[in-house]
This record gives structure tokens, sequence and C-alpha cells, in this order.
């Protein structure tokens, strides 16, 4: 799709729908909250038809802000929180799926958590998209969407301004996908952290970024040191530097580094630059050189090497190849 909007105005747009449930709420809404703490630039909204709504689960939740009297426009982002859906032939109302129609037309990003994906759906935005949601309604979503092309195997998918997760706890990972897009894979990686995720998984549960990898372990000196070397990737750094930032020897931190992470401290510190290099080149109209120099290579010549040996093509590719459209 070529449709992928180039501002971002932090501006999330949450439609809170009747027998909203809980976890697809406040899942996604808590990973956003924490991006705003750390550094990210984030506001929320909270939207629905009448003032007041009752989650699946029996909360009452009041104060929400009323559809007539919100719209969402470009480069703001429509959060959809998957409800309990009844089975009936009107999912849900027509003002909620005209609301989301017109803040798409408007230029917005919009995003489903589980049976969020109906309302998606009910506004024709899944209409020649991959899409994704609980796996209890792959087969639904194709009978009643037959344009739309769902996967199974998939805790979220992005295709162009539209994004749609899986069933409950994967809005959680979409909305730090969502994070690392907006803001990069170091604010994604600290939201994790901040929320106890060590583990991050991707959309199809396979590769995960490397600023996420190698957390789920119990050892502060270890983490203390991951920390270091994400936030200071231009700069030299020799073991005995880092074993002073664990408290440990350098013979101490290598051995209580490999334990944990499976990889030794230089070669983690190598991973995140080639990982903060990627999304450099394929995100910015950055120079090779000036992207060798922010993540910390030798020179340019360095990074061009490492790219071809370690993701098979040349930086020049590899912008051409994964660059978003836009």
């Amino acid at each position: 799709m070529n449709d992928v909007s180039s501002v971002c105005t932090g501006r999330i747009v949450v439609l809170v729908l009747p027998e909203v449930n809980l976890l697809d709420l406040s899942g996604p809404v808590q990973v956003f909250h924490a991006a705003a703490h750390l550094g990210g630039v984030y506001r929320l909204e909270y939207v629905a038809e009448t003032g007041g709504v009752r989650s699946a689960q029996g909360l009452e939740l009041a104060g929400l802000q009323g559809l007539a009297e919100t719209q969402a426009g470009r480069g703001d982002m429509v959060l959809v929180p998957g409800p309990r859906l009844t089975g009936s032939d009107r999912l849900v109302s027509d003002a909620a799926v005209r609301w989301v129609r017109d803040a798409y037309d408007a230029g917005a990003r919009v995003a489903s958590v589980c049976t969020g994906a109906a309302v998606l759906g009910e506004a024709g935005l899944l209409d020649g998209r991959a899409c994704t949601t609980h796996w209890s309604l792959t087969t639904a979503m194709r009978e009643r969407y037959p344009k739309a092309r769902v996967r199974e195997a998939a805790l979220y998918v992005h295709e162009g301004r539209v994004s749609t997760s899986a069933g409950i706890s994967s809005g959680i990972d979409l909305a730090l996908s969502l994070v690392e897009r907006d803001h990069g894979p170091e604010l994604a990686a600290a939201v994790a952290r901040e929320l106890v995720l060590y583990l991050r998984r991707d959309g199809d549960d396979a590769q995960i970024s490397p600023f996420l990898r190698y957390r789920d372990h119990v050892r502060p000196a270890v983490h203390r040191v991951q920390d270091h070397l994400a936030q200071n990737l231009d700069t030299p750094h020799t073991l005995d530097e880092l074993a002073a930032v664990a408290h440990l020897s350098p013979r101490g931190l290598t051995r209580a580094f490999t334990a944990a992470t499976g990889i030794t401290p230089l070669a983690y510190q190598r991973q995140l630059r080639l990982e903060r290099a990627r999304t450099l080149l394929t995100g910015t109209d950055l120079t090779v050189e000036a992207v060798a120099a922010r993540c910390g290579f030798r020179d340019a010549r360095q990074l061009r090497r490492l790219v071809a040996e370690t993701l098979g093509v040349p930086p020049s590719q590899l912008r051409t190849r994964l660059r978003p459209a836009g």
C-alpha cells in the first residue's frame, strides 16, 4: 500500500465500544502512556457514543468524549480495542463505523486489537489488505469480509495506515511495534523494560529486535551494561569501561554477560549498532557516512562490510528494499 502517513501527531484517540474487553483496552494504552513518560510524543483521548460504557468484565467507564464532538485527522491514530461480539448481523453501531471511516478518510492511522478488526471490516478498511484478529474469528472474518486477506499465523499486521492485531495480549505487541515505528527501537525497548516485558514478539513471532532480545534474565549488572550500550551507541567502549558500569571485573562481566545472554558484551554491542544502522538506513535520508558515525562504526566502509555480511545486501539495496512506501 502507498498510503502510510508521513506525519505522526502523537494524538491517539481510543474508541471505547460497549462490552470492550479490558485487556484489549488497557494493554496498548499502558504502552503508549509509558512511551510518553519516557520521552515519546503521545497523548491519549477516549471517545464513545455515550459518556459512559460498560466493559465486558463489568467495569463502568465514564467521562468519555462523544463521537460527534471528536474528530481524528491526518497523522492522528485511532485505536479500536476489541469488544465482546454478540454474533448478530449488526456487530457494531453504524455511528462508530462511520466515525472510523471518516477518521481514516481524513488521514488518520487506524489500529485494531482482537475483535476491534470487525469495526475496520465494517468500515471497508480491510478490503484488499492483509489483516489479523483473534484465532477463533478468522474463519468468520473471511466469510464476512471476503476481500480481506486474513492471516492466522500473525500477532499483528501493518498495511498502509491500517494495523490489526490478534487476540488480547497481542495488542501490547502491536502497540510496541507502533512505538518503534514512530520513535525507533530504543524507545520501544525502554517501554518493554518499564513494563517488565523483557521479550517483545514481532508480527510473525520470529526475528526480534536486538534492543529487546537478550533481556529475559534477572541480572541487574548485565541490564546496566545493556542499557549503557543502547544509550551510547556512537561511543567506543572497552571491556574495562563496561566492567566499571557493571561493578565487576572484566572477566566477571564477560562470564556474567555470556551466562545471561549467550553472547559477549562486544558481540551484543555490534548487534545493537547494526540494528540502529538498519533503522536509520531504511527510515531516513542520512548518508551511509552519517549513519556509520551515529552508530559508532569506525567508518562507512566498516558499516558497508558488516551490513553486507550480516544482511546479505549492501546498504543501498537495503534502503531500496525495506524502506516503507510513503
